[in-house]
């Protein structure tokens, strides 16, 4: 036969646990800082894919033309180079670990903007390219300003704030999960202790 007080027992230490997690993912909120950069890395990836399509399209008329087999060879380069930007973008450990540099935004910035140059250089003024030379430009200019944006928060110092913020994140969410797991393991003992 069971007390009154029994049945809710068993029940207070599932309002807890919940209640616990509930706070728990409160407390630890994405940084709206971190989540701001993740969009503007975003962005430069957009761009730079951009610059990557049109500066094939490029070669691509380029070696058709065969008149023109160095500004071919000149965007063969220019597309490789904006692929190591995206990758830079997404921040890999493998590239970061060999290419450090990346780490730091004024280089990286310098990196966009190089592309946007590399983009932009040798414009072909025929009446027949008009369509491409107006998507180099666009191109161009949209990864040259995100360029420039980088360049002047990396002398701000606003990609070390990025660093420390996320190292905070990483151990805050590290800390969350250790306290998930200490939850569980809460309330399995405690289910084995009503059980006896």
């Amino acid at each position: 036969m069971r007390r009154e007080g029994e049945g809710e027992r068993e029940n207070v230490p599932q309002l807890t646990a919940s209640s616990s997690r509930r706070r728990l993912r409160k407390r630890f909120r994405p940084d709206p800082f971190l989540s701001l950069c993740r969009c503007f890395s975003f962005l430069v990836i957009l761009s730079s894919i951009f610059c990557i399509a049109v500066n094939v399209l490029s070669a691509i008329r380029s070696f058709k033309n065969q008149s023109d087999i160095f500004d071919g060879i000149f965007r063969c380069y220019a597309v490789f180079i904006a692929c190591f930007g995206v990758l830079a973008e997404t921040e890999w450990s493998f590239i970061v670990k060999f290419w450090k540099v990346i780490e730091y935004w004024v280089a990286r910035g310098m990196l966009h903007i190089f592309v946007a140059v590399m983009t932009r250089a040798f414009p072909d003024y025929s009446g027949e390219k008009k369509e491409l030379i107006v998507l180099q430009s666009i191109a161009c200019y949209m990864l040259l300003a995100c360029g420039v944006i980088y360049v002047v928060s990396g002398i701000l110092c606003i990609g070390f704030l990025k660093r420390v913020r996320q190292k905070q994140e990483i151990s805050r969410e590290q800390a969350e999960k250790d306290l998930e797991e200490l939850e569980r393991r809460r309330e399995e003992l405690e289910q084995l202790l009503i059980t006896q």
